[in-house]
């Protein structure tokens, strides 16, 4: 039996005696439903700290790898039993078990501070193999760990919990499942990530239980517990993490169970989720077409997007009046709609200087493509900024980028009467520099691209992919590794379920093609002044990225081959640069040949 295939028979072990506990011994179904969750997230919690204790004691007593190991994966499945709340109600204690190893770099104040890793991520690679020298470090991290675990015990017995956001966290943990479970995400060196995604659905199980759903509707009820059953089944069946059919498994386990929660919550009568997100709670699957809110990172106060406001953005996104007098330049000079709102250029033309010479040097970064900007928490790839209005602001008013001035161009505008007309039918307050950007903004909004060919079929709908986009899809969610930061299904940097924040990283980009030196771009170390983001830029997205060549933040890269070769070579470490803060894994991914042109044809169906 495979290594793969033992941890699964011992994980079905584990899960029929928790079943067996939680029956025996689980919460009173005469109380409220949000009390008997939180009894059996209190006894899930307990579970947890054994297993972290019994882990510390095998480590203290200098046992055996395989012992040490077995019992790391015993303490990473309970801990998969807790997550749906944890990361729902108590975001920054689910980071402190479980999240990323690696450091971030924050600025509060001014003041620049690097906040080191902590949890079961830190600890795995200090375990396979077990490495004996850090038995002291081992120690450490998990007497950390149980004192996260105990506050976790004090928060949830402070904080009510909510059947209706209950029961929303079941459904976000289906699409962490299937956005960073089956991905390797948080397992990304003993590569844990199927049986550790059958828990993580026994745990939703668990929880749903307390809903006494049967008695609302019975037919309902089974459903959802066969669709468990059935994508706990397809897990267990994986027979290597890179083997594992993750187009499959989305598109017949993981959307059809979220339509279906989403069915329970309307079943058993509970109140919509209040709040504003990206991933709208009505979204039956993460494949719909209108499951993200592009308005979600505009400033909520601003007003509405309608079909009119866009109109008229876009009008002005064509319009030379906003840049400097005489260039003819508009906001569609460099990002050109054929272009899917790129420039195709390695980097963009600059405007000459206020003395009339041309430009001598070009700029350092590539122009990117505004589909889907409005999905992203920052702009521009340094993360200066976090809306599209300051963005917006930032390049008309750059005097080699557009030259313009808002202030300026609103009494230009302001002599057209057909303007004059339409800002006074949108805006109460007619045509202004701040009615000016946010139609702009609106137009930029609304180029959403979600429903390519990709798409339509893991919805099920009745289109086909080829031979080779199915093995490029599961290459990139599997052993490419592409999706742990290019996440599913927005394929761009914004961290699921909650995305909340966009990420950046560290990959080692060359500054041309020839691959001999790295690019001098400092990146976001211009921005924050920390060191450790050296080199570091905002995750972009990969939508419409057959149309958008040249590739990487300096259009250094003409072709997707090469693209996928340096990700496969380990970035810039694999380059052999000497990048000490690389946060891109810099092991050789080992593609073939075939698995290299099938990811290729793969982001053409994007």
């Amino acid at each position: 039996m495979m290594p793969y295939q033992r941890t699964c028979g011992w994980l079905v072990c584990l899960l029929g005696l928790s079943l067996l506990l939680v029956s025996a011994s689980g919460p009173d179904p005469a109380e409220p439903v949000n009390q008997r969750v939180g009894q059996l997230y209190q006894a899930n919690l307990v579970r947890l700290d054994s297993c972290l204790v019994d882990l510390a004691r095998r480590v203290n007593q200098r046992r055996s790898a395989v012992d040490v190991q077995a019992s790391f994966r015993r303490a990473r499945l309970a801990y998969k039993y807790i997550e749906p709340l944890t990361e729902y109600y108590f975001l920054q204690s689910a980071k402190n078990l479980n999240g990323p190893n690696v450091p971030e770099g924050e600025v509060d104040d001014g003041v620049a501070m690097i906040l080191k890793p902590e949890g079961f991520q830190v600890i795995e690679p200090l375990l396979f193999p077990l490495d004996t020298s850090r038995r002291t470090d081992l120690q450490r991290h998990l007497a950390a760990m149980r004192q996260t675990v105990n506050q976790l015990r004090q928060l949830a017995s402070r904080n009510p919990l909510t059947d209706a956001f209950i029961f929303d966290a079941l459904r976000q943990e289906v699409f962490r499942v299937e956005t960073l479970g089956i991905t390797g995400f948080d397992s990304p060196v003993a590569l844990l990530s199927m049986p550790e995604s059958v828990a993580a659905l026994e745990g939703v199980r668990q929880t749903l239980a307390c809903f006494s759903l049967a008695e609302k509707d019975a037919a309902l009820a089974t459903r959802i517990d066969q669709a468990i059953t059935r994508a706990q089944r397809n897990l267990q069946a994986a027979r290597s993490f890179n083997g594992f059919d993750r187009l499959a498994f989305i598109r017949t386990c993981a959307h059809p169970l979220t339509g279906l929660l989403l069915d329970a919550h309307h079943a058993l009568g509970l109140p919509p989720v209040d709040g504003k997100r990206l991933l709208r709670s009505s979204a039956r699957t993460l494949s719909d077409p209108t499951a993200f809110d592009p308005a979600f990172f505009a400033t909520h106060t601003d007003p509405a997007s309608t079909s009119a406001r866009i109109a008229l953005g876009k009008r002005l996104f064509n319009e030379p009046v906003l840049s400097v007098s005489g260039s003819g330049r508009s906001c569609a000079s460099c990002h050109r709609p054929d272009r899917a709102f790129q420039d195709g250029l390695v980097t963009p033309d600059l405007l000459p200087t206020r003395s009339g010479q041309p430009a001598t040097t070009r700029p350092l970064r590539n122009t990117p493509t505004l589909w889907n900007a409005g999905l992203q928490s920052t702009q521009f790839m340094d993360m200066r900024v976090f809306t599209i209005e300051q963005q917006l602001t930032d390049v008309i008013h750059n005097a080699r980028e557009m030259g313009g001035s808002l202030a300026e161009a609103v009494p230009r505008l302001n002599q057209q009467a057909d303007y004059r007309a339409q800002f006074a039918a949108q805006y109460p307050a007619g045509l202004t520099a701040y009615t000016v950007r946010h139609a702009l903004a609106t137009y930029v909004r609304s180029l959403i691209s979600l429903d390519s060919r990709s798409d339509r079929y893991l919805r099920g709908l009745p289109v086909a992919l080829s031979t080779s986009e199915r093995l490029g899809f599961n290459v990139f969610m599997g052993k490419g590794k592409c999706a742990t930061c290019h996440y599913f299904p927005l394929y761009n940097g914004t961290l699921p379920p909650a995305y909340r924040r966009t990420e950046s990283e560290v990959i080692g980009t060359a500054a041309t093609s020839k691959n001999s030196r790295i690019s001098p771009d400092s990146g976001r170390a211009a921005i924050t002044g920390i060191d450790f983001h050296r080199g570091a830029f905002k995750i972009p997205t990969l939508r419409r990225i057959g149309q958008t060549a040249p590739y990487m933040h300096n259009g250094s890269y003409t072709t997707l081959e090469q693209v996928v070769d340096f990700y496969d070579r380990g970035g810039g470490i694999g380059l052999g640069f000497e990048l000490a803060n690389q946060t891109l894994p810099s092991e050789k991914l080992q593609l073939t040949p075939a698995e290299k042109k099938a990811l290729v044809v793969f982001l053409k169906t994007l």
